[in-house]
């Protein structure tokens, strides 16, 4: 009865749940321009962010931009309140000459997210495989008709085991580790250009924290975003359908079927999709943040 009072009454504690919320916001906001990304990156043959949304609205219905959600929604917020949770500890570590009354330094800012970003990945990986299986079925891209992410997780074991359930770590870490140094270095320079003094006085505006979020999560997208359409392929994979033997493989014959816009390809979707979410990401993780410690 007494542990979430006490829990909550760590920092430890405030971080995690703070960034449990933020994850909700972040994937319930951007859901469905995620899925138009992956049809995308998938399949040059599916058009324009437009076409696919028209197309997949009328065959299927709105409910079918949400289709895999459950995956994520429930993975994705304990992994956020881990991310927040990690890099708190992590950005502290590195960068022990900083008071702890003090907020830590941009070198321990980013050197916590390549850290955090590479130990999310474990988690991540198996969790963007299920979503990506099912955001294909009824799109000719895949061959699993299994319907929810437990199903599809269950069937990936039994067909592929633990290799196939962690198909694709290898290119989630490296996305990931400079992709969340930059993402949150971006967010904490942002805010301070924007709001100075708020990294210690935490007294910036809504709008401040959704645009800092907002720019954070586009600048690692477009760092990062190459190697992500390399991992929607490989992970897009099954024993019956092998296309590629690794990432090199993938870049290779990706680039040479379809050139080098391939790499590029969903670009623009995945870019407004970066803003809205990590706007909301932040914005409910700072605003929740608040209201703890406050309380």
């Amino acid at each position: 009865m007494d542990f979430w009072p006490e829990y909550l009454a760590s920092s430890w504690g405030r971080e995690f749940v703070a960034g449990g919320i933020g994850g909700i916001a972040g994937i319930i906001s951007g859901y469905p321009l995620d899925t138009i990304r992956i049809l995308q990156q998938q399949n040059s043959n599916f058009g324009s962010a437009f076409t696919i949304l028209r197309n997949v609205v009328s065959k299927d219905g709105p409910v079918a931009l949400y289709r895999g959600m459950a995956a994520p929604l429930a993975s994705v917020t304990f992994q956020n309140a881990m991310v927040f949770q990690i890099y708190a500890v992590l950005s502290r570590a590195f960068c022990t000459s900083v008071s702890s009354n003090d907020p830590p330094s941009l070198k321990g800012v980013a050197l916590g997210g390549v850290g955090t970003g590479a130990l999310q990945s474990i988690l991540l990986s198996p969790v963007e495989l299920v979503k990506i299986r099912l955001q294909l079925q009824n799109t000719g891209q895949s061959s699993q008709s299994e319907k929810g992410p437990v199903k599809v997780a269950k069937n990936i074991w039994r067909n592929e085991g633990f290799r196939g359930i962690y198909r694709g770590l290898g290119i989630t870490v490296l996305r990931d580790a400079p992709a969340h140094g930059l993402y949150f270095c971006t967010y904490e320079y942002t805010r301070e250009k924007l709001h100075p003094g708020c990294r210690k006085s935490s007294e910036e505006s809504l709008n401040t924290m959704l645009i800092a979020g907002g720019l954070a999560g586009v600048s690692s997208w477009f760092f990062s975003y190459p190697l992500d359409v390399i991992k929607t392929r490989l992970q897009a994979q099954s024993p019956s359908s092998l296309k590629y033997k690794g990432i090199l493989d993938c870049l290779r014959k990706s680039t040479n079927e379809e050139g080098y816009i391939v790499l590029w390809r969903g670009l623009g979707t995945a870019v407004a999709r970066a803003f809205v979410v990590n706007g909301a990401v932040f914005s409910a993780y700072e605003i929740t943040l608040r209201c703890l410690f406050n309380n």
